[in-house]
């Protein structure tokens, strides 16, 4: 189902393509648990949901619209396995002025509570469970009680990884002990000035204790940004892998390094090949998916994301021989992810002089580095796999196996 499926995007580009033969490639691979694709492309791929892709971001606009708009549109993406991921950062301080109301704002805290509570009714109906991730500006007023959310278990967040967005200005504070501004987006006003170390540590008592706050280094992610001339990355999809735009999706894949090792030795041959099969069947997926908003449609379509990633990288050290925790290991997974995304960029490269590479190419990061056109902005991606490395019967992304007696 999903490999005939996902085939039949090459008739977009060529109405004779072999869609039989390309078929049982993409078969073959997912079937020898080789390559599988992220869980809506498992679930929904030839059904009638049609919403093949993991990742989203969505924008909170200050507004009782902009944030129920967002609303909405995330419970549309959670009803079809998607997650997505979130900046609250626009949104005016707890306390502040509400003109059309003359009341006071609740802040972003208490809106992601909504949007907990919306995701925990919609996962009960739903396919898997929904995530998000929530992030908020360490610049904005409310940043400490957002540092707190989840310490008060009576009013949980259980449906949302939670990161604050740092920049360079902020790290270089903690290190000389210097002090940030808290800044109202609303009228960009400060509020008050609070030492950057009070926050770091608060951050770390808390992800200590809750397993929350993330970090997001928002300056180096724009730094990195392939498509600048798009706009700045906000946020991130839930599990914090994939930076996106607004409105942007990604429909990621990956490949089992447990299958790729023979007789103590890396079958690179063989890892070429997954890969570029793996890049032509998530770039297709690009052009079957059927998008819950046209907005997400249209943002895809301009960049064409795609996330190849790995899983079973704990087997293929065992296979191999070598301590996870050793120099080597590190040495291995260096090697072989330089391998992936060479070859998954040569993959994109040959795709976009067949298909056309994607309109925003001119002026990328991919254009600057003297690529020729490349059919995909981001080819590659290092998920937690955490559905389908139990359907291959492998250790998830590059994770360790935990406490092996």
């Amino acid at each position: 189902r999903v490999a005939i499926y996902v085939a039949r995007a090459d008739l977009k580009y060529d109405e004779n393509a072999d869609i039989k033969s390309l078929a049982r490639k993409f078969y073959r691979l997912m079937a020898d648990l080789e390559f599988l694709p992220n869980s809506p492309t498992l679930m929904n791929a030839g059904t009638t949901m049609g919403q093949l892709s993991a990742c989203f971001v969505l924008p909170v606009e200050d507004s009782m619209e902009g944030i129920f708009n967002s609303l909405k549109y995330m419970a549309l993406i959670h009803k079809s396995g998607g997650g997505v991921g979130f900046s609250f950062s626009k949104l005016r301080p707890k306390g502040d002025l509400v003109q059309t109301t003359a009341g006071i704002a609740s802040g972003p805290v208490s809106f992601m509570r909504i949007y907990d509570t919306a995701t925990e009714v919609i996962k009960q109906g739903g396919r898997r469970r929904g995530a998000n991730m929530g992030i908020l500006n360490v610049n904005h007023p409310d940043i400490l009680e957002f540092i707190k959310a989840k310490e008060n278990k009576d009013i949980p967040l259980s449906n949302f990884n939670l990161s604050v967005a740092v920049d360079d200005i902020f790290i270089e504070k903690v290190q000389t002990d210097g002090e940030i501004e808290l800044i109202n987006p609303r009228n960009q006003e400060v509020v008050k000035k609070i030492s950057a170390r009070t926050v770091f540590d608060l951050m770390v008592e808390m992800a200590w204790k809750t397993g929350d706050p993330g970090i997001l280094f928002l300056d180096e992610i724009n730094r990195k940004n392939p498509t600048p001339k798009l706009g700045s990355i906000e946020a991130t999809n839930p599990c914090g892998e994939q930076p996106l735009l607004d409105y942007e999706s990604c429909n990621l894949g990956t490949v089992n390094l447990a299958r790729i090792v023979e007789d103590g030795e890396i079958l690179w041959d063989k890892l070429k090949d997954t890969v570029e099969i793996a890049v032509h069947f998530l770039d297709n997926v690009i052009d079957v998916n059927h998008y819950p908003l046209d907005e997400i449609k249209n943002h895809t379509l301009k960049t064409r994301k795609i996330g190849l990633g790995v899983m079973g990288f704990a087997d293929l050290l065992i296979k191999l021989g070598i301590p996870y925790n050793s120099w080597e290991a590190l040495q291995v997974a260096e090697k072989i992810m330089k391998f992936i995304s060479q070859m998954a960029r040569e993959a994109s490269v040959e795709l976009g002089k067949n298909k056309g590479s994607f309109p925003a190419f001119k002026g990328s990061k991919w254009d600057k580095e003297g690529y020729p056109a490349m059919r995909n902005a981001t080819a590659t991606t290092i998920a937690p796999t955490g559905s389908i490395s139990i359907i291959a019967g492998v250790s998830s992304g590059i994770e360790p196996l935990f406490a092996v007696s």
